[in-house]
């Protein structure tokens, strides 16, 4: 059975490409009022065009998720639009263009960035809809991470590998801190999907016996795509997981 989410008002961070897109569209596609965020303007109008195709609701919004200012305006919006938020979908990250080097070169800016967007950001979110879903006593918080949080960065970057194992805690303390309010929240792991320029340059620079080595790791031998983990993200938002909370679901095709 498909879920509906009819009724429902949706947040979606990181939406102008790879996950974020896909997630966007498929809450649309099912009948939820959706709030699609990013910084990267023109891609996020492109989100927005396919959320409305065959008459979806998804309105694009230029949000930096390291704003609060910002994000607390985004879901205030949202929030007087339909009375609260229902569903956030804490998907922005990524490794801003950062490359692996080592563990002495990297510089204190470089850290802190990758952190700022891959867990504060997820944090100011979650803050900011709380209130809302704890006086609607419903909730549902799905955080995007990595199975970079639960192992390695294939990158070798270690801020990212760090940044994306603190938001699996954050999930974890947040699902037993708002579980009182019948609010959930979890955690998706994608493994390697090929979504977004930086995994299209990553996945050029394993040249053909790399990418093959990357395939044979895989129990299913195929890469992902951004719709296995927007179907995953569609089930923790769904009334079918009421009793699921502070879960990490690895979508990685099987290591």
């Amino acid at each position: 059975m498909i879920p509906e989410f009819k009724g429902r008002t949706v947040i979606v961070t990181g939406a102008a490409h790879g996950f974020g897109r896909a997630i966007s569209v498929a809450f649309a596609a099912r009948g939820a009022t959706v709030w699609a965020c990013d910084l990267v303007e023109d891609e996020l109008g492109e989100t927005e065009r396919r959320g409305r195709a065959d008459g979806g609701t998804c309105t694009a919004r230029v949000v930096d998720v390291r704003d609060k200012r910002a994000v607390d305006g985004l879901v205030a919006d949202a929030s007087a639009a339909a009375g609260h938020v229902d569903i956030l979908v804490n998907n922005a990250g990524g490794v801003l263009g950062q490359v692996g080097q080592p563990l002495e070169d990297v510089t204190p800016e470089q850290w802190q960035d990758i952190f700022n967007v891959n867990v504060t950001g997820a944090f100011y979110f979650s803050q900011a809809v709380a209130p809302g879903m704890k006086a609607a006593r419903y909730g549902r918080i799905v955080n995007i991470s990595s199975g970079a949080g639960l192992g390695i960065s294939l990158t070798g970057i270690q801020a990212y590998a760090s940044a994306k194992a603190a938001q699996i805690g954050l999930t974890r303390q947040l699902a037993h801190e708002l579980g009182p309010w019948g609010i959930t929240v979890n955690n998706i792991a994608p493994g390697f999907v090929r979504s977004n320029p930086t995994t299209e340059r990553q996945w050029a620079s394993y040249g053909e016996d790399g990418q093959r080595a990357l395939i044979d790791r895989i129990a299913l031998k195929r890469l992902g795509t951004p719709e296995d983990i927007a179907n995953g993200v569609l089930f923790f938002a769904s009334e079918r997981a009421n009793w699921i909370t502070g879960q990490v679901l690895s979508i990685d095709g099987g290591k």
